[in-house]
């Protein structure tokens, strides 16, 4: 069986789950059952200044008839006495010593502040310290959350009054509303910060109810803005994570990174591994399906290590970081085209209707006889239907340029595949062409010169 078992910042943990800084860490009756249930770690609902949270708290959003694809909340910090959570947080950390209990923290932009909370957190016995530079709603109007974390100079402040006074790892939990990743995780690693955490919540407003004409969630006849979180957001948290984990200063200074944002499978877990992270934190899938999520997060991710043959988390942390690319280095030269197997098929044709109106008009409608039906046949026309039976569709892989529109429409999966073929055009790359010849970058008429010698037909 794979190890599971993680050294995060000098933080140990038996597997790499923990509930991040959210709801289903709000007390200590909680997170005593999540550990009995096997998670690895916990993120304390963040404590600091005080707070009054509203009703109507969350909106979803459902795709597809799946419900809570993501999660919008206008709810802030811990709304229970600090001295509670403080005494709690004390009291799991001394029954589940082989945990790892972090406490997320919030307070006002001054030292002091700072420093009184830190050292209430470490007379706790908790194992580290997140801040809280994320909260995109709320907090940020105090001058908390994201507005600290928005701006370089005052995440790398704040970060630094904390990490002057404490003993425990610091990590600094980064907000993604805003233009470069990088900026704050430069300005907490400057600030001393043990590690980074991302993502917090997106900056959102969930919907507007057409018959009410309210934005969801409602308040009382208003509505505000608020934290975007769950599965749909998990392709910006794996970019932001990809950008952290190819910065050269980031890199240089080895601190681990702790992933969240959508992550509902060990397969969201194994992804975020593999781009870097080296723990893993999870709150709308808790949220959805309660804490036993943790016995198929643990099982799949440990199954899949043995069939791949990872021994521990460090096997698999990073293992896709090599392949982070930009455009500029991708091979301009590399040919694919889109293979249906007619096997598959069940003759839906949304592959043909994309391609035709919105791609590049390669797939055709065949008639059974091998006939090719006209380009505007309408496959809902039952009349041509019955005369001519269900058209397939096939690809003209001449004309194929590649672009995998119809694999990602296609319900069936596995029909349509993207298969490599041996290319004549040049390999080369856009950092390379601009190199050797400036102009083709540059003006039309070279660049039309440049398609013609490569054989590159655009049609």
């Amino acid at each position: 069986m794979a190890d599971l078992s993680i050294n995060f910042a000098g933080i140990r943990a038996p597997n790499p789950f923990w509930l991040a800084s959210a709801p289903p860490t709000n007390s200590g009756a909680q997170i005593h059952r999540a550990f009995e249930y096997g998670w690895g770690g916990a993120v304390w609902k963040t404590i600091g200044a005080p707070v009054l949270n509203i009703s109507n708290r969350y909106g979803g959003l459902t795709l597809g008839g799946q419900r809570l694809q993501a999660i919008n909340n206008v709810e802030l910090i811990s709304d229970r006495p600090l001295e509670v959570n403080l005494r709690e947080i004390a009291e799991v950390k001394r029954l589940w010593p082989d945990r790892a209990v972090i406490v997320s923290a919030m307070v006002d932009a001054d030292p002091q502040a700072w420093k009184d909370i830190v050292m209430m957190i470490e007379d706790t016995g908790a194992d580290g310290i997140e801040l809280n530079y994320g909260c995109p709603q709320g907090m940020s109007e105090r001058g908390m959350g994201a507005a600290v974390g928005q701006v370089p100079e005052m995440c790398e402040l704040n970060t630094h009054w904390v990490t002057s006074v404490t003993r425990l790892p610091v990590i600094v939990k980064l907000t993604p509303n805003i233009t470069r990743i990088t900026d704050p995780a430069h300005a907490a690693l400057a600030g001393g910060a043990h590690a980074l955490s991302l993502i917090n919540t997106i900056n959102s407003i969930m919907k507007v109810d057409l018959d009410t004409l309210q934005i969801t969630p409602s308040i009382g006849g208003r509505g505000t803005h608020g934290g975007y979180a769950g599965p749909a957001v998990k392709p910006i948290a794996l970019n932001m994570l990809s950008e952290l984990v190819t910065d050269p200063q980031v890199i240089r200074s080895g601190v681990p990174i702790s992933g969240m944002g959508g992550i509902q499978t060990w397969r969201d877990a194994a992804e975020f591994l593999l781009l870097g992270a080296g723990s893993l934190q999870v709150c709308t899938a808790v949220m959805h399906y309660g804490y036993r999520l943790i016995d198929d997060l643990t099982d799949g991710l440990s199954r899949w290590m043995d069939d791949h043959g990872f021994q521990t988390i460090a096997d698999v942390t990073g293992r896709a970081v090599p392949q982070v690319s930009t455009f500029g280095q991708l091979d301009l030269g590399y040919q694919a085209v889109a293979r249906i197997n007619p096997d598959k098929c069940i003759q839906c044709n949304l592959c043909y209707a994309a391609c035709n109106d919105t791609a590049h008009q390669c797939i055709d409608l065949v008639a059974p006889d091998g006939v090719r039906v006209n380009p505007g046949f309408d496959p809902r026309a039952s009349g041509k239907e019955v005369a001519l039976g269900r058209p397939t569709p096939q690809v003209r892989e001449s004309d194929c340029v590649g672009c995998a529109l119809c694999a990602n429409v296609c319900p069936v999966d596995d029909c349509i595949e993207m298969v490599s073929v041996p290319s004549s055009r040049p390999h080369v790359t856009w950092d390379e062409l601009t190199a050797q010849r400036p102009a083709v970058t540059q003006t039309w008429p070279a660049m039309a010169t440049y398609r013609e010698e490569a054989g590159i037909d655009i049609h």
